[in-house]
């Protein structure tokens, strides 16, 4: 089930700096920043890989990626929940580093979209943790 990003939640990405974890093989977590996460579309996220290291083997292992973005200040958030796919060598690729070269940063070694399944919302309070849109567990 794909999910819809409301215009408050692109506010929240292009202003935010996201973390996205992930899971290996045997389920070991990770988790870190990723400065160049942006709104592809209403339904998609899209970030650059430029190391190549543990994120990226852990998508290429299972594709599962968990997204954070918290506005710290107002005390609110989404959990963006989907799975993602690795663009080398195509269109998306190229807009990808197209975008690097505009903001300074390496020239990734891929692009990986976020097929949005899940929005969770992480606002300070009783509804932290609510499901906002998709399909529980």
């Amino acid at each position: 089930m794909t999910v819809t990003l409301t215009e408050d939640m692109k506010n929240m990405i292009a202003a935010q700096l996201s973390f996205i974890a992930t899971v290996d093989e045997a389920g070991h977590p990770q988790i870190g920043p990723k400065g160049t996460l942006r709104v592809l579309d209403d339904t998609h996220l899209i970030y650059n890989e430029h190391t190549g290291k543990q994120a990226w083997h852990n998508v290429e292992a299972n594709h599962k990626v968990v997204v954070a973005t918290v506005d710290h200040a107002a005390f609110k958030g989404y959990r963006f929940e989907g799975l993602a796919e690795v663009h080398q060598a195509d269109a998306i690729y190229e807009e990808a580093v197209t975008f690097a070269a505009g903001h300074h940063v390496p020239k990734p070694v891929a692009a990986v979209v976020i097929d949005l399944e899940r929005i969770y919302k992480l606002d300070a309070g009783p509804n932290a943790g609510d499901l906002l849109e998709g399909t529980a567990y």
